[in-house]
């Protein structure tokens, strides 16, 4: 298999299968595991409690979350504030997992072509998945497109310290500190306020108690398979990365210079 039919198995497994089969996991356990399994890879409590703190959400207004997966930030915000999220994944089995789960409307799309009008949110989301794109600038012109000016960007980043084999980590592409500063400036934005994922309060017990849960449940029951297996190993990597710092998890607010 050639290295970029390799990276597409990696993402379809990651984001497609294990994202519809998470789904499955979270209805069979009950509600209260949705929003946790939701989560799962894109968001703890407390880096989500910054982002609407920092992107100033209120009650009533329209959230983009662009690469949402199976919706679990979308919905932890609807809860919180409450806004009206709208979501974007290019996945089929992401988009069929959050409207399982949340109902939120989906849209299947790439991030770097998004079918919405300008400035038509209030802010936006784009959790994880810079890294996921070669298209990184095109992704960056389409968040400021549509949201309205006085809108923020919310974004976590996975952000590499020093060079990291592209073959170990098919499909993403990790941005250094500076090439990303590039980037937001290149799409015409600004950091406004960024925090380290490292530097945030733990994540409660009970938090991770469902998160356990679910993935006990997918590990039972879909452990064998390949798909499963190449998620697994790709999220296992990711981690050794963030433990030993090759990789740090950077959120940071974006808006408009």
């Amino acid at each position: 298999m050639s290295e970029s039919g390799e990276a597409d198995e990696a993402m379809e497994a990651e984001f497609d299968t294990v994202a519809e089969w998470t789904a499955k996991v979270a209805v069979d356990l009950g509600s209260d595991y949705y929003i946790p399994a939701g989560c799962r890879g894109s968001g703890s409590p407390a880096a989500l409690d910054w982002l609407i703190e920092h992107t100033e959400l209120a009650a009533g207004q329209r959230l983009l979350d662009c690469g949402a997966g199976v919706g679990g930030p979308a919905a932890y915000a609807a809860q919180a504030v409450p806004v009206y999220p709208v979501l974007v994944e290019p996945e089929a089995g992401a988009c069929r997992a959050a409207q399982t789960l949340f109902g939120h409307p989906v849209l299947r799309a790439q991030a770097a072509a998004l079918p919405l009008a300008d400035n038509s949110f209030d802010a936006a989301w784009c959790l994880g998945v810079l890294c996921t794109t070669p298209a990184q600038t095109e992704l960056l012109e389409e968040l400021h497109r549509v949201v309205r000016p006085s809108g923020r960007i919310g974004l976590l980043a996975f952000v590499a310290n020093r060079e990291i084999p592209r073959d170990e980590f098919e499909g993403n592409h990790f941005p250094a500190p500076e090439h990303l500063t590039h980037l937001v400036d290149g799409a015409g934005l600004v950091i406004e306020e960024q925090l380290c994922t490292a530097d945030l309060p733990a994540i409660p017990d009970g938090w991770n108690e469902r998160v356990d849960a679910v993935e006990k449940a997918l590990t039972e029951r879909y452990g064998h398979t390949r798909a499963w297996q190449i998620a697994e190993e790709q999220s296992g990597k990711i981690g050794d990365l963030l433990a030993d710092g090759g990789l740090t998890g950077e959120l940071l607010i974006l808006r408009q210079a």
